[in-house]
């Protein structure tokens, strides 16, 4: 991994890119009119570039960067302010001041309903094992302007934790998260957006077995969440009570403690 700027670079940018490959600890590179491509090529390395607006993560392999943003969940939480319906927050029944984990943060769409369902007095975090993916998540949740300053703020109340699920929810206490979530939706050839074909290029798979659950039971004080592929055999083999939807290509699954 290194860091660089973007072709039309200036020197907030560059500072930028240096304090984020010293925070990351790889090397920053100076642009010098060379293609991504080309620096790529030069290094054998994945890079971040620091452009005006947003970060992009470049893989070697992929023309398309991975950037932030939070994909449905501006129009989700539109709806929701206008009092209509959205799947995840019937399934999940959160409320002011309670406590979310989303073991599987991926864009954080859903965290940032979570978030926006909690309130100031709630607490959200999610995890995610791979750390790159991890920063540019943070950072994205922390500068992403969505122009709607309840977005804006459920967005900066997220705690992302660099960190694979089983590894994090182990330290957690019983009965001490209110909604333990999980979105395992790499496993379905669903992936529609550039934006999360990008992020399959980082996206670590963590396996999803019945330790997770078990530990998922024991941190929960409500309820477990899994939201996956209509056709997936989870949903039975775990014993989750599914909200099945006709035209839709997931469902959730609810365990209640």
């Amino acid at each position: 991994m290194f860091v660089t700027t973007a072709g039309r670079t200036n020197q907030h940018m560059v500072e930028k890119a240096i304090e984020i490959a010293e925070l990351l600890q790889v090397p920053y590179i100076k642009r010098q009119k060379k293609s991504i491509l080309t620096l790529q090529k030069e290094t054998n390395s994945e890079c971040i570039v620091v452009g005006k607006e947003r970060l992009e993560l470049f893989h070697k392999e992929a023309l398309q960067p991975f950037f932030f943003h939070p994909n449905s969940a501006m129009f989700r939480i539109k709806r929701l302010e206008r009092g209509e319906h959205d799947p995840f927050a019937q399934a999940a029944q959160l409320k002011k001041g309670m406590t979310f984990l989303d073991c599987t943060l991926g864009l954080a769409s859903d965290s940032i309903v979570a978030s926006y369902l909690v309130g100031n007095e709630g607490v959200v975090t999610g995890t995610e094992g791979q750390n790159y993916l991890a920063f540019i998540v943070r950072e994205g949740l922390k500068t992403w302007d969505s122009e709607l300053q309840l977005m804006n703020e459920a967005m900066a109340r997220i705690k992302v934790v660099n960190c694979l699920a089983i590894d994090y929810i182990k330290t957690v206490s019983d009965h001490s998260i209110d909604c333990v979530y999980f979105d395992p939706m790499f496993d379905e050839s669903i992936l529609e957006s550039d934006g999360i074909k990008a992020l399959g290029h980082f996206a670590l798979y963590e396996e999803f077995n019945k330790e997770l659950i078990d530990e998922a039971l024991r941190v929960s004080k409500y309820r477990v969440l899994l939201k996956d592929h209509y056709k997936s055999k989870r949903f039975e083999q775990y014993g989750f009570n599914v909200f099945r939807r006709k035209t839709a290509k997931f469902h959730f699954g609810v365990l209640e403690k």
